[in-house]
């Protein structure tokens, strides 16, 4: 059913927010695949035309090229019209965490000069407070890892959190391989858990990309242009401009 739900709200961006004509950013992980799916689709059926998109990874890279979808980079278009990608967490204030498939940096680097950045979710991901429902990935550089780890730690801003250096595959934060995870850009990624609520996001955010070592955070804040939130059933709401209030909080 989460499938499903994935699946409507990666359509319906796509059918809202997609034209002909446009630079479209296309996102990372299990509901972003299938807006890059539909994209596809559309041009395929010649119902999009004279599109070029911008991924986020190259696991996107590589599945929009299989889909025959035309790509170019930041170097090349510096304005996108719009961005379409997954959350891990969303709060009331459209604030997010990303960054559990391993991709944020890429993903914030196109989705912040993007004029429209859709999130799309599933209603799980919908929380009252970033924290406790996600842990918050932070990209750090490979040298002296764990001095970086331990000064992020420390910071007021993000009391009380543990942090887990992401191992394995970088594509999801789960201890799955002995060597620290490696990003797109050669980084490792720290996963910061939280038992409670972070208290101010705003703060944190700013304090942890502050850190020397730091290269990015997991923390996507005045940046959604709305969320598409879909449910078991295949229905979606849409939350933010063009949508409602949100109404989980």
């Amino acid at each position: 059913a989460m499938e499903e739900a994935k699946k409507a709200a990666g359509y319906k961006a796509v059918d809202d927010h997609v034209r002909s004509g446009m630079v479209v950013g296309l996102g990372t992980g299990s509901t972003a695949y299938y807006a890059v799916e539909r994209v596809g689709q559309k041009l395929k059926s010649g119902e999009l035309k004279d599109l070029v998109c911008i991924p986020t990874s190259e696991k996107t890279k590589k599945q929009a090229l299989d889909l025959g979808i035309p790509l170019c980079t930041l170097n090349e278009k510096s304005k996108l019209d719009v961005a379409i990608d997954g959350a891990d967490a969303v709060d009331p204030k459209l604030c997010l965490i990303k960054g559990g498939g391993g991709a944020l940096l890429r993903e914030k680097m196109v989705e912040v000069v993007s004029d429209k950045f859709v999130v799309i979710v599933d209603s799980s991901k919908l929380c009252k407070g970033l924290g406790p429902s996600f842990p918050l990935p932070v990209e750090i550089t490979p040298f002296c890892h764990l001095h970086t780890m331990n000064v992020v730690a420390s910071l007021a801003e993000v009391e009380g959190c543990k942090p887990v250096l992401r191992t394995g595959d970088c594509s999801n934060n789960k201890p799955d391989g002995e060597e620290p995870a490696v990003t797109d850009n050669g980084n490792y990624i720290v996963d910061l858990h939280f038992s409670k609520e972070i208290a101010d996001a705003t703060k944190a955010a700013q304090a942890i990309k502050k850190i020397v070592g730091v290269v990015d955070h997991g923390i996507f804040e005045g940046m959604a242009y709305q969320c598409i939130v879909a449910f078991p059933d295949g229905s979606c709401r849409v939350a933010g401009k063009g949508g409602e209030e949100p109404w989980w909080g």
